[in-house]
């Protein structure tokens, strides 16, 4: 039996999803050589407060943001539960169906990197799947940059990217990305204001927010 290629992990609240996300997605397939990226909009966030926009919208906007490219795919499972939904159980449910050889590579900028720490059962991560981290403006992925705990984990961790190919898990590779500052929280500020997003993210999901009124106001807190 062969096994599958590395399958890409990119997970979020996606509050709207824009051209910051879609390139890391991109520029990871691209440099890691992976054969998938898999979509996980989040539902019910443990780590964080709710999103303020139903999971229907957000699940329904990635769907047509991705729509074009054959290598990203869907996965609405996380946006279906009720329950808080945590990495944790993520790649635990991943690694069920994609048996305990298959290499699982997590995505995320190197911003989260800097907040590993907080994550539930963060250490277990690890063991189950391997990191890839995309740079992100502000926030270095060198491991004398990183909370002493992330770089005492990280540090021994890291690898080329053939190593994602060689091993279920466990491997650390960071990826240069095209530097995109762009945030969610902006974006639904400027259409809260009626400034335009234009260029921010795709077309087919500012078609999507105006038809159905989204981000009409933003809470002073996010």
């Amino acid at each position: 039996m062969t096994t599958p290629g590395p399958l890409g992990l990119i997970g979020g609240t996606f509050d709207p999803v824009h051209f910051g996300h879609l390139r890391l997605a991109e520029e990871a397939a691209e440099h890691l050589g992976l054969e998938e990226i898999r979509w996980l909009p989040s539902g019910n966030p443990g780590h964080r407060a709710a999103p303020r926009t139903p999971a229907a919208h957000r699940l329904e906007m990635v769907r047509r943001a991705i729509g074009d490219n054959p290598r990203f795919t869907l996965d609405a499972t996380e946006a279906r539960a009720s329950a808080p939904q945590f990495t944790i159980d993520t790649l635990r449910r991943l690694r069920r169906e994609r048996g305990a050889a298959a290499p699982l590579v997590l995505i995320i900028g190197s911003d989260q990197l800097h907040r590993l720490h907080t994550w539930r059962s963060w250490r277990e991560l690890f063991a189950l799947a391997h990191f890839a981290i995309g740079e992100r403006p502000g926030y270095a992925v060198a491991h004398e940059a990183l909370p002493s705990a992330v770089a005492a984990e990280c540090a021994p961790r890291a690898a080329a990217p053939a190593r994602l190919s060689a091993a279920p898990a466990g491997a650390v590779v960071a990826f240069p990305m095209t530097l995109l500052a762009i945030s969610a929280s902006d974006i639904r500020a400027r259409l809260a204001a009626g400034a335009s997003v234009r260029y921010l993210l795709p077309q087919e999901v500012l078609a999507y927010i105006r038809s159905h009124d989204l981000y009409r106001e933003e809470p002073q807190s996010t």
